[in-house]
């Protein structure tokens, strides 16, 4: 089943709010609130990622930026000869592997001794990148993964059968599955695949006050935890850095927690490792915009965790047990559409007509509840001054 892409990367891309700097770092590592907010720092006082690996499937890799320097263990271009610029990709690795320079400068990320794999993807104006996620995330299994990210969606809550086959591969080798959960202010009003897919861990993003964010990330009921996305900042191509926001940098933090957990519990299948991040998170609210919470880093990695035999993001394989069952009654496959990531823009792709959030957005209770509800008041009234009328008549025709 291949369906439509739309804003593939871009609808959880960034805003940039500031172009790169020069190669120097002076205050990038103080506004990385985060390592402290959410317990990444004090976990490292256990482990700092040390012997796991975290597959990058994005735009490519900058290995040669100061902060990444030694990160990058692996690559490979599954992209069928389309370019890939890096930035995006430079962007997610730092936040999750970074190693930061110097005594104290650069970004360094949540897991800075977990290395990274490469991985570039195509964005195409067809379908043709359906099978490159497949083969990326096949790849990555193959060479040692321990943890995938995927810092992009289709906006659509369905996804190619391709997809399946990979995904249950990845899970069979014990691999956990990080997706973001998309940006609003995208036009990713609802979460999409790979994030609805069972078993992925998908990521939402809040402010640095730890609010539900409204422009950078989505709603939806597969949302797991989440992590900050906006205020962020990331290391570019050549040595740059810019800030920027979305669940493109709220998911790799989160798959370097995972990292974390996996070299601090060895022994952890996909399922705990997962089981541990989502316990542990400190609640903040609505299950749509917030999951099980906002991740606690520390708290994934030293508390006292039960051990689970089922992975709490759900069963792909039983999924596709029901929802796979013959090919003859299969939906038509519509004609895929990628577009390519611009890390200094903010396009706003167009959302999937029919892709419906199940939690009414703010703009959508403005601009149709609100004029709804208008209306409603307008028709009452004026049904209540036309019976008002009427008996008035009435009597007056009863005296005559």
């Amino acid at each position: 089943m291949k369906l439509r892409f739309v804003g593939f990367v871009l609808a959880t891309s960034i805003l940039v709010l500031g172009t790169a700097t020069p190669a120097h770092a002076d205050g990038i590592r103080n506004r990385e609130y985060w390592l402290a907010d959410y317990g990444i720092s004090t976990a490292w006082n256990t482990t700092r990622g040390a012997g796991t690996i975290i597959a990058v499937i994005d735009t490519g890799v900058d290995g040669g930026h100061p902060d990444l320097a030694g990160a990058v263990v692996g690559s490979a271009n599954f992209s069928g000869g389309a370019a890939v610029s890096g930035d995006h990709g430079t962007m997610v690795a730092a936040l999750a592997a970074g190693r930061g320079h110097g005594s104290d400068d650069g970004v360094i990320g949540a897991a800075p001794e977990a290395g990274i794999l490469a991985i570039s993807i195509g964005f195409t104006a067809d379908d043709s990148s359906d099978p490159q996620v497949a083969e990326a995330i096949i790849w990555a299994v193959d060479n040692g993964a321990d943890v995938i990210n995927m810092s992009f969606t289709r906006n659509t809550l369905d996804w190619p059968e391709s997809w399946d086959d990979a995904f249950l591969y990845a899970d069979e080798h014990d691999v956990v599955m990080v997706a973001a959960a998309g940006n609003r202010g995208s036009g990713t009003a609802v979460v999409g695949a790979p994030a609805t897919i069972p078993g992925v861990l998908t990521v939402g993003g809040v402010t640095k006050t730890g609010a539900a964010s409204q422009d950078a990330s989505s709603q939806g009921i597969t949302i797991g935890v989440c992590a900050p996305s906006e205020q962020l900042v990331g290391a570019t191509p050549g040595g740059g850095y810019v800030l920027w926001e979305g669940t493109s940098g709220a998911a790799p933090i989160v798959a370097g927690v995972a990292a974390l957990v996996r070299a601090a519990h060895p022994e952890l299948d996909a399922a705990g490792v997962i089981n541990r991040i989502v316990a542990t998170a400190r609640p903040a609210g609505e299950a749509a915009l917030y999951g099980s919470g906002l991740i606690d880093a520390a708290a994934a990695v030293s508390a006292d965790v039960p051990a689970v035999t089922a992975n709490p993001m759900g069963d792909l394989a039983e999924w596709v047990r029901l929802n796979r069952r013959a090919d003859a009654v299969a939906p038509s496959p519509s004609p895929g559409s990628l577009t390519p990531p611009a890390p200094d823009s903010t396009p706003i792709p167009a959302p999937d007509a029919g892709v419906a959030s199940l939690v009414p957005s703010l703009a959508l209770l403005r601009d149709v509840g609100v004029p709804l509800l208008l209306y409603a008041a307008f028709g009452l009234t004026f049904v209540l001054l036309l019976t008002a009328a009427t008996r008035h008549f009435k009597g007056i025709r009863r005296r005559e």
